[in-house]
């Protein structure tokens, strides 16, 4: 009757404010026996995303953390009361979203995001990235990258200027395509707008992003973006006589910026 996650109680009000699993149980199809259903949906998903908060990434915890009393507290369940959710009810969970409901679950994620501002700002910037994940078993769309020697995953997060999380999307451990970053971006721009249409959106992302697929959409779309290209010997070629002017209209800059300071200094008050 013992616990060491009592922070597990704050983190189920912060749930309760933001409705985070409600969100995304209601994006999916549950297709159990409601009248014989002792979970519901959403607290399976609260018991889930409490256990990854709290540190237990692996499934098999709820073996142990089901008969917890702060993890039953946290779901409104007495510490004498009935366990929660079992490791293969979890496991079904999470094998049960399909496609559709994917999707649904990251424009939720949106929604929640756009929630969290009193008003639609003018801009925002929004950063996108990969980053690659580990694991350790047969998990479905794990791949062996070369670059990390390992087999993982590598999602696409993204976050805006302020560093809030905005959404993501599980995927295997491979540089994204062109076709994938643009079907990304158009679900996430368009959900954005769907609350902002007025606001103006800034892409930031690294070398990978930058290509053909992507910046025409941007374009088509009134997106900005700035993106990072990889370097060769013609862009090398091609940008050494701009990176040379630049640097000297940049130091004449700073000297007649210092020789003015000067002259304010000596003037009589």
């Amino acid at each position: 009757m013992l616990s060491s996650d009592a922070g597990v109680l704050a983190l189920r009000e912060v749930d309760q404010q933001l409705r985070v699993a409600e969100r995304l149980a209601a994006c999916i199809d549950d297709p159990r026996s409601q009248d014989q259903v002792v979970h519901r949906l959403p607290d399976l998903i609260r018991f889930r995303l409490l256990m990854i908060a709290a540190g237990y990434a692996d499934g098999n915890d709820a073996i142990s953390l089901r008969s917890d009393p702060i993890f039953k507290m946290a779901q409104d369940v007495l510490p004498s009361d009935r366990h929660l959710a079992s490791q293969p009810t979890l496991s079904r969970l999470e094998n049960m979203p399909d496609a559709r409901a994917l999707v649904r679950m990251g424009r939720a994620l949106v929604e929640l995001y756009c929630a969290s501002f009193r008003h639609a700002p003018k801009q925002i910037v929004l950063d996108l990235d990969d980053t690659f994940d580990a694991v350790h078993g047969d998990q479905q769309l794990r791949l062996f990258n070369g670059h990390y020697d390992e087999y993982g995953f590598q999602p696409m997060v993204v976050f805006d200027g302020e560093g809030r999380f905005v959404t993501a999307v599980l995927r295997p451990a491979k540089r994204p395509k062109g076709s994938e970053i643009r079907a990304h971006l158009r679900r996430l721009i368009r959900a954005i707008r769907a609350h902002w249409p007025s606001t103006r959106i800034l892409i930031r992302a690294d070398s990978h992003y930058c290509g053909p697929l992507v910046i025409d959409w941007c374009r088509a779309n009134g997106v900005d973006f700035i993106l990072g290209v990889a370097t060769t010997s013609t862009l090398r070629r091609h940008v050494t006589g701009l990176e040379a002017s630049a640097r000297a209209r940049y130091s004449a800059t700073i000297r007649m910026s210092g020789a003015s300071t000067m002259v304010s200094a000596c003037e009589p008050w």
